[in-house]
């Protein structure tokens, strides 16, 4: 099913409306139709701004996202970076953060949101200028039954103003100046107004000013007048005590004047994007206190509190961004604030294109895109599911769950590159970014994950999801009878593994002959088979090490996530299956250590060995704490007074009679022979390239290694394959 959707072309920074496929509903948040979304005049028309700039420009304006990109150039090379960019540009970004409607989807784990429920949604990426979104429990608020849907649809750009009047602390009685006269800061004023403030507007734009007193303010300025801060004296007689900055421009000028106009140690508080270089003196000879409000509240950019739904407890946070969201609402339901003279501009979804360019004029505060209703079915048709592995008669018809960074530049490319393989079906969680590789890729249609692994026309499916998802879509295609590549890590938990065995075994047992490979493509690497032929034939036990220089991932990063695994599972289980791979026979026991975390780290510096069944010792060192100028991966192996030294897939020493030969090469990591032999083994309906009992092996022995590090002990599995 698709529906329509406002996106932003990263390219030319061009508006329009595309259809995508629906997202679906996920565990920790509700499925939403939108009634209305709310464009801001401020900080919404500035992204579609920026866009239409020069890469240059851009490059210029985000100094952070540029150091960003040369870190990754130093590290993997100007074709790999120009191709990251190319991806970007070519790609189409969500637009919205504010919007309302109702509820059809609740996903597990939620309870207090039921389905038909009238909601007001938040959040970039989630509350998007889209006909249905898929939005986390703590980015959606109740909508009283007074408040219509319409004024709703602006709650998150008034949290975002309530936060700003929360951090000035202000108090009955006192002077406010809000300085930039747009929605953020009309809404500001009325905040401010409500509080029991006496609220001066300020505004570099006449007409704003002229409306200014009639939404709010009780004095209204235009800021290139001269006796500004005159007229501010007189009217609080002290000079302000509090200034709340909602004006976006890379000037500093916003800040001077808040510092023209205040009183001896009074407050600034900056809400918008201004720049920040106002001058010492003015800051110092008054004392003033300068603070920054962070979007709407306490919870913003923190993916445990709006992606897992962690809730911070009242009694110690009082207002997150989803309790300001609902005092906002509250404030609409007792007339305290009055939105209705800014919802006059409405237009269609269809019509956004026109409403960017209606806010770009300065007409308006703020458009109100507004969508059609729609009749929901009470029970969606059931989807045609294939029951049996497909004939593949030479040609894979494959389709592709994810569409990140891995996916675009490993993937994708190697897929379209094979005659063998026909890009038929690209889907994400959020249907956006599907149809963005749907567009950039070649891929014919663009689906939703339950409409992809249902549809017969496909008989090979490749997962590059994040990785809580992988094990429902891998159990699901083995019951649809669809060959599948998934990334590792195959499960994030014994759970999941235990239903991926049952389902494998059951598609087994049916003779549908199941093909599952994991992306484990480090033992796909050239150097790595020139390890293996080194030591053919080896009499001895061996001594393998491994030292990553992982690199530092920050604690609110999406990995570090407990329902994603963390980094031991999520990307230590590469190693481990090299170590598996050289040596050659089965793990027998795991024991790891990791160092105190001391807050920072989350158990990611780890000490790992691991003993095989043959007598070998690998020993495996998990780095987060190192620097990245030293090379990020090193192997040596030992065995029969013979050495390999592997540095980062580039640099290969063999050692054997003091003779010591040398081999170097662009880094190979293994992923395009890995996808190739997967291609082949699914067109030919072989085995995958790695065994299952391997596979198995290698995920469960990882679990292992956590559940050392976690308590301290040796650990030893016998591994189960069989029901």
């Amino acid at each position: 099913m698709t529906i329509r959707a406002v996106l932003k072309d990263m390219r030319n920074g061009e508006v329009a409306v595309y259809s995508v496929p629906e997202p679906e509903v996920r565990s920790g948040g509700i499925l939403v139709r939108t009634a209305f979304s709310a464009i801001s005049s401020g900080t919404e028309r500035a992204t579609v701004e920026s866009g239409e700039k020069s890469i240059i420009a851009r490059a210029l304006d985000r100094p952070d996202l540029l150091k960003q990109l040369l870190d990754f150039t130093r590290n993997n090379g100007v074709k790999a970076a120009y191709a990251k960019v190319q991806t970007r540009l070519d790609s189409l970004s969500p637009l919205g953060y504010s919007s309302s409607g109702t509820v059809i989807g609740v996903g597990e784990g939620v309870n207090e949101f039921r389905c038909g429920d009238r909601i007001a949604c938040g959040g970039s990426g989630y509350a998007n200028h889209c006909e249905v979104n898929w939005v986390p429990r703590n980015l959606a608020v109740h909508v009283p039954d007074s408040v219509p849907l319409e004024a709703a649809s602006l709650t998150t750009v008034g949290a975002i103003a309530m936060q700003g009047v929360r951090q000035a602390q202000v108090s009955f009685g006192e002077t406010v100046v809000v300085i930039g006269a747009g929605l953020v800061g009309v809404l500001t004023m009325q905040l401010a107004r409500t509080a029991g403030c006496r609220v001066i507007a300020i505004d570099l734009e006449e007409s704003r000013v002229r409306q200014a007193c009639a939404l709010g303010a009780h004095l209204a300025l235009l800021s290139s007048d001269p006796h500004v801060p005159q007229a501010v004296r007189e009217f609080s007689r002290y000079g302000a005590d509090a200034a709340i900055v909602t004006a976006a421009t890379q000037s500093a000028e916003p800040l001077e004047l808040a510092a023209k106009v205040l009183r001896d140690r009074g407050r600034v508080v900056v809400v918008g994007d201004v720049g920040m270089g106002v001058s010492r003196s003015s800051m110092y000879h008054k004392e003033l206190t300068l603070a920054m409000s962070r979007s709407y509240g306490p919870g913003r950019y923190d993916p445990g509190y709006e992606e897992s739904g962690n809730d911070y407890p009242v009694g110690y946070v009082r207002w997150t961004e989803r309790r300001n969201m609902e005092a906002f609402l509250d404030f609409l339901a007792s007339g305290s604030v009055d939105v209705s003279r800014l919802l006059d501009k409405r237009y269609s979804v269809d019509a956004a294109a026109r409403a960017y360019q209606d806010l770009r004029a300065g007409r308006i505060y703020t458009a109100i895109l507004e969508y059609p209703l729609a009749e929901r079915p009470g029970k969606d048709a059931p989807a045609q599911v294939a029951v049996a592995r497909l004939p593949v008669n030479r040609q894979l018809r494959v389709g592709c769950i994810g569409a990140g960074g891995f996916a675009t530049s490993q993937i994708f490319p190697n897929l379209k590159a094979d005659d063998r393989v026909s890009l038929e079906a690209v889907a994400t969680a959020s249907g956006i970014s599907a149809e963005s590789a749907r567009r950039t890729t070649g891929f014919n249609r663009a689906q939703s994950p339950s409409e992809l692994l249902a549809d017969p026309r496909l008989n090979a499916v490749f997962v590059a999801s994040r990785h809580y998802s992988h094990a429902q879509y891998v159990v699901t295609a083995l019951q649809n009878g669809k060959a599948i590549f998934v990334e590792k890590p195959l499960a994030v938990n014994s759970e999941q593994l235990e239903f991926i065995r049952q389902a494998y075994w059951g598609a087994a047992r049916a003779q549908t002959a199941p093909f599952l490979m994991v992306g484990f493509n480090r033992r796909f690497a050239p150097f790595t088979e020139k390890i293996r032929d080194f030591f053919l034939g080896r009499r001895e036990a061996m001594m393998v090490q491994a030292r990553i220089n992982a690199g530092f991932v920050p604690r609110d990063h999406w990995i570090q996530q407990p329902n994603e695994g963390g980094r031991i599972i999520g990307e230590f289980c590469h190693f481990v299956d090299w170590a598996r791979y050289v040596v050659g026979f089965p793990i027998r026991t795991v024991s790891a250590v990791a160092l105190p975390d001391s807050s920072r780290y989350n158990h990611d510096n780890v000490s790992t060995t691991l003993t095989f069944a043959d007598g070998s010792l690998a020993n495996l060192v998990y780095i987060a704490n190192g620097n990245p100028a030293v090379p990020k991966e090193q192997f040596e192996v030992f065995c029969e007074g013979a050495v390999a030294r592997l540095e980062d897939f580039e640099m290969l020493q063999l050692v054997r009679d003091r003779k010591t030969t040398r081999f170097k090469s662009a880094q190979d990591k293994g992923h395009r022979r890995e996808l190739n032999l997967t291609v082949q083994a699914m067109a030919s309906g072989t085995e995958a390239p790695i065994p299952f009992d391997q596979i198995f092996e290698v995920t469960e022995l990882t679990f292992s290694i956590a559940r050392a590090i976690a308590t301290g002990e040796q650990v030893s599995e016998k591994i189960h394959l069989f029901p």
